[in-house]
């Protein structure tokens, strides 16, 4: 299960608005094959596998990250794909909360007299899938904050600077979180400043890059800027109030305001849910990350952190959030922490 979990992950970033699945087929201790979703999520990992097993597959194991489909869309219900190679059992790690599934792929396979075990590495299947379960249970998708800051948390020098806080190491690992997201999601003032590109540049990976997303709810960004120029080779998406001017080649979505008059940030991820958008990285800037903060709407923080010190002048990663008791205080843990080159990252998610 926890090489078909490394199979799933492939599709990160790459299948929305479907969920990344992996799926091994297995029979006497011995592979037969893999699958796993392919871009634009089709096909699915289950055909995948079955097309390179073929006749093998009869009488096999078959390892899923997630329960099959029992649904006719593009594609026929991969269940019934399963039962008709005749495999004898079926692994899977966690079922799928979409309301045209939710067990029926599940009960599909049992009626056909094949053994159905559920539950094996439950919890890394839903977490490599959060994404899709976030998009399917609470009508948004998953939110992860990435930081680079210095020991004190800061971002930027009082002048502004940034470039480069981190090392070549941690910079690069930014650019796989890229790879495996739906979409990146800026403010406009960040568009406006570091006029980005938000594209994945590492070796071999420059066709994962993500939908580009900027919250530009006055409509700030210009049409010479780097995203807007090249929104023809890089998706390019805005969220925009009421009246807003178009822009050449970008997709504007439209959100209204909330009670401060800014966008509401609910209805904007729930926009970007409903063009199939699982997977939101957050790059910047401070106030975007402060709003989505206060409002308890990010789900995982990847913090970057160079062994260096800027200062009580420096540009913080964070504005007030309002805390003036410690009981008011969001926890943390853990998930993992890596040394990248001279710099640590963490990743983070909430305690509750």
């Amino acid at each position: 299960m926890r090489h078909a979990l490394g199979l799933a992950r492939r599709g990160l970033g790459n299948v929305w608005p479907n969920p990344a699945v992996g799926c091994l087929i297995v029979s006497d201790g011995r592979i037969l094959a893999r699958g796993w979703t392919q871009p634009g999520g089709r096909p699915h990992a289950e055909g995948e596998a079955l097309e390179r097993a073929g006749k093998d597959a009869r009488g096999a194991t078959v390892y899923l990250t997630l329960e099959p489909c029992s649904h006719h869309g593009r594609t026929p219900p991969c269940a019934d794909a399963l039962i008709a190679a005749g495999v004898a059992r079926v692994v899977v790690a966690t079922g799928d909360p979409d309301a045209r599934v939710a067990g029926r792929g599940l009960t599909r396979l049992r009626d056909a007299g094949i053994a159905v075990e559920v539950g094996l590495l439950e919890g890394e299947a839903r977490d490599l899938n959060a994404g899709f379960f976030k998009h399917r249970e609470a009508g948004r998708p998953v939110v992860g904050l990435k930081l680079a800051t210095t020991l004190d948390g800061k971002i930027a020098t009082v002048t502004g600077e940034s470039q480069w806080i981190t090392g070549p190491e941690a910079r690069a690992w930014g650019h796989r979180l890229r790879a495996e997201a739906d979409a990146i999601l800026v403010g406009s003032g960040t568009a406006l400043t570091d006029d980005p590109a938000l594209t994945c540049r590492l070796p071999g990976l420059g066709g994962r890059s993500p939908v580009r997303v900027v919250l530009d709810g006055r409509g700030r960004l210009g049409a010479d800027s780097v995203l807007v120029a090249t929104a023809g080779e890089t998706p390019t998406w805005r969220l925009v109030g009421k009246g807003v001017p178009a822009l050449p080649g970008v997709v504007d979505l439209v959100v209204p305001a909330g009670r401060d008059g800014h966008l509401d940030l609910d209805a904007a991820l729930a926009a970007l849910a409903g063009e199939g958008i699982t997977r939101v990285m957050v790059e910047g800037g401070r106030g975007l990350a402060t709003a989505l903060m206060r409002a308890d709407l990010v789900d995982s923080i990847d913090w970057f952190r160079a062994p260096a010190l800027i200062g009580g002048d420096g540009m913080a990663a964070l504005d007030a959030l309002g805390i003036e008791e410690m009981g008011s205080l969001r926890h943390w843990r853990r998930r993992r922490l890596q040394i990248l080159g001279d710099d640590i990252l963490e990743s983070l998610a909430p305690t509750t």
